[in-house]
């Protein structure tokens, strides 16, 4: 029984009889329990009231849980509106390309940042969040409006109008003229000017602001990969926060193709680290050899090139240029520094090196089918073209003594 209902049979209980009078009407008992009740009401949220306030101002001290969200996520929001501004970008130059080129690169920084603003103002400036947020069930919030014990509340304070002003300054604005600044010091070669002029010492301090830049976002991206709170410097600076927009939705993520792409990763990783260590050459001959016949391999010689001629720069040329035939280019072709095989052929001295190098000292002849596993130099005797000359004049001069004109 409520203290409503207890009061109300208490007084209705007074009367001189001590018996509740059937002839009360009904609006007199409704009369009576909205003033009891109204009564009681008001003096208990009186009496509670500072204990309320008490509790409201403690309770931002009062340690809760923190709010975690997926990093990946807050990146993945980020490439897509990266892929997003790409392709709209791509577009914009398209239909520029096509009318006036030479408009697009005198007014590149200024069209960017018109596309910039109009995406951001459609965005973030309307719903707090930008389409890859979105996409990722994210949205800004004022994380000023959430320390201590209010970081996990089910209402997330909206970003105000100062918030939103700078972060499309600084990411719209300042983007613009930094593309700006430095197409004007380019242009103008202040990096290669004195070092006691102005603009050299302005260049110097634009690499300076540039590199600070840098290291700070770089130091920021270390701590949002920690904390997951932060993802750029500007949303650290101005307190805004990527929260779920829907916290109880969860996050509809096939990992089989995450699965199968790290799988192919993997396995193509291994083989780049395995193929080096392979003699494919090897490997190859040593098949060959193993299970095709030996007919087959004699039959597939080039037994019919001539002497002078490099088998192994006629397989190289071939293999280049066109299907092996018995055309031989003799320029590209010709032996030089002659090596004998052991089976009684001559290669040059590069090509069989190299080749007994590759296949780990033992190779196949390309003119026999023999293995080769060791060679020798060939010394050739030089004869000079005038003593080639003074021969065949020699020996004119015996026919014809041999044969004396008639």
């Amino acid at each position: 029984m409520t203290p409503n209902d207890s009061n109300r049979n208490r007084l209705l209980s007074d009367s001189p009889d001590g018996t509740v009078s059937n002839v009360a009407s009904n609006s007199t008992n409704h009369t009576i329990d909205t003033a009891l009740t109204s009564a009681f009401w008001k003096n208990d949220w009186s009496n509670v009231q500072k204990s309320l306030s008490s509790l409201r101002s403690s309770l931002a001290s009062f340690p809760s849980s923190p709010l975690r969200i997926m990093r990946v996520s807050q990146l993945d929001a980020d490439l897509l509106d990266f892929e997003l501004f790409d392709m709209l970008k791509e577009q914009l130059w398209l239909s520029f390309s096509l009318f006036n080129p030479q408009f697009k690169q005198t007014f590149e920084p200024e069209l960017l940042a018109i596309l910039q603003l109009i995406m951001y103002r459609l965005s973030i400036y309307e719903s707090g969040a930008s389409y890859g947020a979105q996409l990722q069930n994210l949205k800004y919030r004022n994380e000023r409006q959430h320390w201590g014990g209010l970081q996990s509340t089910a209402k997330d304070s909206p970003l105000t109008k100062f918030q939103k002003f700078v972060y499309g300054a600084l990411t719209i604005g300042g983007q613009y003229m930094w593309m700006r600044v430095n197409r004007l010091v380019t242009a103008q070669g202040w990096g290669e000017l004195s070092e006691d002029n102005p603009r050299k010492v302005f260049w110097k301090i634009l690499q300076k602001v540039e590199n600070v830049y840098k290291s700070l976002s770089l130091l920021n991206f270390l701590i949002f990969l920690y904390d997951g709170k932060y993802r750029t410097l500007i949303d650290r600076i101005l307190s805004m926060r990527l929260v779920y927009t829907r916290r109880i939705m969860n996050r509809q993520v096939s990992f089989e193709f995450l699965n199968r792409q790290l799988v192919w990763h993997a396995f193509t990783e291994f083989l780049l680290f395995l193929m080096p260590l392979i003699n494919l050459r090897k490997l190859k001959n040593i098949l060959k050899r193993k299970f095709l016949p030996e007919a087959y391999s004699k039959s597939h010689t080039l037994d019919f090139l001539p002497m002078h001629i490099c088998a192994i720069c006629h397989e190289n040329q071939s293999a280049s240029n066109a299907p092996m035939s018995s055309v031989v280019t003799v320029d590209s072709s010709k032996i030089h520094n002659p090596y004998e095989t052991n089976c009684g052929h001559i290669y040059c001295y590069f090509c069989i090196k190299t080749k007994l190098i590759q296949e780990d000292g033992t190779w196949q002849c390309l003119r026999c089918g023999d293995e080769v596993k060791e060679i020798k130099r060939v010394l050739e005797k030089l004869v000079d073209e005038n003593d080639n000359d003074q021969e065949e004049n020699d020996s004119i001069r015996k026919n014809k003594g041999k044969h004396p004109e008639k």
